[in-house]
């Protein structure tokens, strides 16, 4: 697997067991493939974990996250037959557009402060070896790692404009359903409300598939945080982060990325 940045990495962890809870569900087989998109750190596990609650396992494609290194490679992610639901980190290019052409496609996307947050504790858990593993263990403050998620490092890890640039604004008006993942998270924690009905119907319908009368049963088995390796609190971090971005690298994240917040529904 690749990270957000130009440098290969690993992510450490075991592997869930969500496919044998899974199989506890009667999952209508997807007519059509489907491709869950995300910005990097924007809660991927979660939206792909609570899809593989209503596609059959056979239809899921866990070879790979499908991202521009590999793409070519897992082209079969994207054919009408057999259907699969597949996931991944994949920008905008001419490869990825041909690719998915006729797929249908969600894009997830988080609030640029928090992103920092995530992204900077992504860097700093002892889960994940990259190319920024010196940066660890109190080896430098907690806001010069948040300023170096912001601004990225020169050949080492791309500006948070970049990594938005390219994975989310530009799909954006390409017939993209986009999805917030504080609404994803919001629905997930209010799950008896009628809002949280309508968000669900809203992205299942978007992905193909049909609403169950358990639903709920579904989204929850599959929104269990302890099967997520990259949940913040299955981190272990080695420096303490701030729990909001603070004001001086919110002003940060707006100079760098003037108007990409309301662009996505967040301001």
């Amino acid at each position: 697997m690749h990270d957000d940045g130009a440098q290969p990495s690993y992510i450490a962890g075991v592997r869930d067991n969500l496919d044998e809870v899974g199989a506890g569900f009667d999952r209508t087989p997807l007519a059509g493939p489907l491709f869950l998109n995300s910005v990097p750190k924007s809660g991927t596990h979660l939206i792909r974990n609570i899809v593989r609650m209503f596609v059959p396992e056979a239809q899921q494609w866990h070879r790979e996250y499908i991202q521009i290194p590999n793409l070519r490679r897992n082209l079969q992610a994207f054919s009408q037959s057999p259907a699969c639901a597949s996931w991944g980190h994949l920008l905008f290019s001419d490869d990825s557009v041909l690719a998915l052409k006729g797929v249908r496609h969600v894009l997830l996307v988080r609030d640029p402060y928090d992103w920092v947050l995530a992204r900077a504790r992504f860097y700093l858990s002892d889960e994940f070896q990259g190319s920024l593993n010196h940066i660890k263990n109190g080896a430098v403050s907690a806001e010069d790692v948040l300023n170096m998620m912001i601004v990225g490092v020169h050949q080492k890890s791309p500006s948070l404009d970049d990594v938005f640039l390219y994975n989310a604004v530009a799909w954006l008006g390409t017939g993209v359903r986009l999805v917030r993942y504080e609404d994803m998270v919001q629905a997930v924690d209010d799950i008896e409300s009628k809002a949280a009905e309508a968000f669900f119907r809203g992205l299942l319908g978007d992905c193909g598939l049909a609403v169950p009368k358990d639903w709920r049963e579904r989204v929850l088995a599959g929104a269990d945080r302890k099967q997520s390796r990259t949940a913040r609190e299955n981190l272990t971090l080695g420096v303490e982060l701030p729990e909001t971005l603070p004001t001086i690298q919110r002003q940060l994240v707006d100079y760098v990325a003037p108007g990409l917040r309301a662009l996505l529904g967040y301001a």
